[in-house]
């Protein structure tokens, strides 16, 4: 293995730790819009944007992983599907509450259940962050995925 190929290797790790910093910070800014509050229209439809956006970027980031990024892990080291198979019930979790975070906003719901939403999506994408780092970038340090990063981790 080449330098260049070990440093392509090696940056699947940074990737994705880059990818979770952008969207805890997505989440970060979204939930300060909340807490400016949305009276008026136009910070209703910054509000939408924001949401829209991180919803979108999230959706997107966890759809690369189950597509191309857990196949790959789960044939180069098979000992990792009962973890990648946790990891994708974790998706779908962030999922329906990213759709009930949308209907919220959809509705024009007030600043304090926007931000009941917020703060379950947040516990549990946290919590589902930690947990992928600690059981895959040792294992992604090693992968070999011939891919471009936005497929595989979202365009964020």
């Amino acid at each position: 293995m080449t330098e260049g190929e070990q440093s392509r290797l090696v940056a699947w790790g940074r990737e994705m730790r880059g990818v979770h910093d952008r969207l805890r910070e997505a989440l970060r800014v979204t939930r300060e819009e909340v807490a400016a509050g949305v009276p008026a229209e136009p910070a209703t439809r910054d509000l939408l944007l924001f949401c829209h956006g991180f919803c979108t970027a999230l959706t997107a980031h966890h759809d690369g992983e189950d597509r191309r990024l857990f196949p790959a892990i789960a044939a180069a080291h098979p000992h990792l599907r009962d973890t990648l198979r946790s990891l994708e019930q974790d998706h779908s979790m962030i999922a329906h509450l990213l759709g009930a975070l949308q209907r919220a906003v959809d509705q024009r719901a007030d600043a304090s259940e926007l931000d009941r939403h917020l703060e379950g999506v947040a516990a549990v994408m946290e919590s589902h962050f930690r947990y992928e780092e600690r059981q895959l970038l040792t294992v992604l340090e090693t992968l070999h995925l011939d891919a471009e990063v936005s497929t595989v981790l979202g365009p964020l």
